[in-house]
């Protein structure tokens, strides 16, 4: 039976098979459009669908939550959390109500595009999710990310910052 697939949550599958079935479809298609446009041509044509087709879907998710701010971050975090399973491997640095700290050590989802050769094109559909997540529950959550193991770092800083917003 098709899965619909506009909700990244929402499935039965892990985040990382999720991502391996949509690459198998993706990658003939832009290799085509970079056949036929150039590389350059075709990247931008397909990571623009693909970054606008993923901060849709975290919108959508976003809007069926009432919660606001980092309560809709932290549940949502959860849930992604719970679809990424063993794929990452996460070493906690620092946990207070202003800010989490980590670093992921290990990253599935980077070894399979660096595998493929496709770095860029695994940061969108992976990496980027982190920053569609933390752009719900801004502006009490921020988040900084200047290095991944997607982008050739050994290993990605995740830098969460929290801070209350007044109501009124």
């Amino acid at each position: 039976m098709f899965e619909k697939m506009d909700d990244p949550l929402n499935t039965k599958y892990t985040l990382l098979e999720r991502v391996k079935l949509q690459t198998e479809i993706i990658i003939p298609i832009l290799e085509a459009l970079r056949e036929e446009l150039g590389e350059k041509r075709a990247n931008e044509i397909v990571y623009s669908a693909l970054r606008e087709w993923w901060r849709q879907s975290y919108r959508k998710i976003g809007a069926q939550s009432s919660d606001r701010g980092k309560a809709k971050w932290e549940n949502i975090s959860k849930e992604l959390d719970e679809l990424i399973g063993d794929d990452v491997e996460v070493e906690n640095l620092e946990e207070d109500p202003d800010s989490l700290e980590f670093d992921v050590t290990g990253c599935r989802y980077a070894q399979f595009f660096l595998e493929l050769g496709e770095p860029e094109l695994g940061a969108i559909m992976t990496c980027e999710i982190d920053d569609h997540v933390a752009a719900l529950g801004y502006p009490e959550v921020t988040l900084s990310r200047p290095q991944t193991i997607m982008g050739g770092a050994k290993k990605c800083h995740f830098r969460y910052r929290f801070k209350k917003i007044k109501d009124g």
